[in-house]
């Protein structure tokens, strides 16, 4: 049985998040341009909310992983320092060890455990992005074990000039050796400024339903996407959506390769539906009963 656990299976977790909801357009003229217009702007607004989310997590979770994959890094009493291994520009990839790392808990083997990772005044990664604040991680135990789950807050976090607040949950809901897992944002808030924002909230499950069987090799790997969402912004659209036929992601394949979403955007309603498992960037966007195909890019 191939073994999901977050830390080898975060990175591709977060890809498949990453591309869930960006689907901007090739436009022309058909349907009406203000409606495709402003579906297209909703979806986009999703997709940057998304995106900071899943990163911020991301990091919190690989950093707590890399003092410790068995244990999370989580032995003894309450400890505050900077690991030697974070000292360098490979740390995660991404964030260079100009942060400090401090682990809650009481006992070795005493859950809950909250991680807090301090950028301070300003840490800049190897990707460029300079990171200021708190990130907070409470664990109720190990990620791996069905059930179990890593709650994300921030403390005046930013992402270079975008200030992230709101709650991240994952779950593990595997069931039946079959890996799952449930990802939740509530009250997100991604600000700019005083007056450009976007709030948003989201659930989706990512559950494998090929290729676990196959410890060695991913290429057989399929996921199946589920969920909900809503959004608005300072700009005054609201938008929702709903993936009401389930979105099949296949490792071997950079596009969604089935599966429909529904969705509101202001007053405008309709779908965009990814076809019947051809690997290939075309879907069907209707809006208000107003229908043509795009090319995902």
């Amino acid at each position: 049985m191939k073994r999901f656990t977050i830390h080898n299976r975060l990175s591709l977790l977060t890809l498949l998040l990453g591309i869930l909801l960006i689907t901007s357009c090739k436009k022309d003229n058909s349907i009406t341009a203000a409606d495709e217009l402003g579906t297209v702007e909703s979806m986009e607004d999703d997709a940057v909310a998304d995106f900071a989310y899943t990163n911020a997590t991301d990091d919190a979770l690989n950093i707590g992983m890399e003092e410790n994959p068995d244990r999370f890094g989580f032995q003894g009493p309450v400890t505050d320092f900077t690991s030697p291994r974070m000292a360098g520009p490979q740390v995660n990839g991404r964030v260079q060890g100009c942060f400090t790392v401090r682990v809650d808990t009481t006992a070795e083997t005493t859950f809950p455990i909250t991680v807090t990772i301090d950028f301070k005044d300003g840490c800049v990664g190897r990707d460029g992005k300079l990171r200021k604040g708190k990130i907070m991680t409470v664990y109720t135990g190990r990620l791996r074990v069905p059930g179990n789950k890593a709650t994300t807050t921030f403390k005046e976090f930013s992402i270079d000039s975008i200030n992230v607040e709101g709650t991240h949950i994952i779950t593990n809901a595997s069931r039946n050796e079959v890996p799952a897992y449930r990802r939740e944002i509530i009250n997100g808030k991604l600000s700019w400024s005083v007056t450009r924002w976007i709030k948003w909230s989201s659930v989706r499950t990512i559950a494998m339903v090929n290729g676990a069987n196959t410890i060695l090799d991913r290429r057989d790997d399929v996921f199946r996407i589920t969920g909900e969402g809503k959004g608005e912004n300072s700009a005054g659209k609201t938008w929702a959506h709903e993936i009401t036929e389930g979105l099949i992601k296949k490792t071997v394949c950079r596009w969604i390769s089935s599966g429909i979403i529904r969705f509101r955007h202001n007053s405008a309603v309709g779908s965009l539906n990814y076809g019947d498992g051809d690997c290939d960037n075309k879907a069907i966007l209707t809006v208000n009963g107003r229908s043509k195909e795009i090319n995902l890019r």
